[in-house]
């Protein structure tokens, strides 16, 4: 288990290794490098999802490790309290932003290996902790820069912790 200690309360994580192996590894290792460790929930959208893992507080994006393959095709689907990795409009993208989904989001599954059908790869699920998201999915949002839907209170997720589960991976 993972745990993300943020500003709001702690929530739990379980990364599924059997289904989305490299985004699991991924996450894992991004915690383990404690790459995010201070940085912030940056976008925020009631009734869809709330995403981090790559912008400080001040809004700059954070250097991350080269994109990964996309997972999405993996069975798992964008399910409330499910997490997702986020990426551009390339497939194959995502590096360390994930998303924690607020409701069922069905329209972000795979449905075909084409530009339009890749979808958003789910590689985990909030186990424990789903109020604090709740918490999270309420705060105030405006602009900042070019961004949308940044909360106008920080959403700090101080660091992450990694239970013994994890060790041998």
């Amino acid at each position: 288990m993972i745990t993300l200690h943020t500003n709001f309360g702690d929530i739990d994580i379980e990364l599924d290794f059997d289904k989305a192996p490299i985004s699991a590894a991924n996450f894992l290792q991004y915690c383990r490098d404690e790459f995010y460790n201070e940085t912030i929930f940056h976008r925020v959208i009631d009734g869809f999802m709330v995403q981090g893992g790559g912008m400080n507080a001040d809004m700059s994006e954070k250097s991350s490790r080269a994109a990964i393959v996309n997972e999405a095709d993996n069975g798992l689907s964008n399910d409330t309290g499910t997490l997702a990795m986020a990426r551009t409009n390339v497939p194959d993208s995502a590096s360390s932003q994930f998303f924690i989904n607020i409701a069922d989001n069905h329209f972000l599954n795979h449905t075909a290996k084409t530009p339009q059908g890749w979808g958003y790869a789910v590689f985990g699920k909030v186990t424990s902790g789903m109020d604090v998201v709740e918490k999270i999915k309420k705060v105030d949002t405006g602009s900042a820069g070019p961004h949308q839907d940044v909360p106008t209170e920080s959403v700090l997720l101080e660091r992450t912790s990694i239970s013994d589960t994890y060790t041998d991976r």
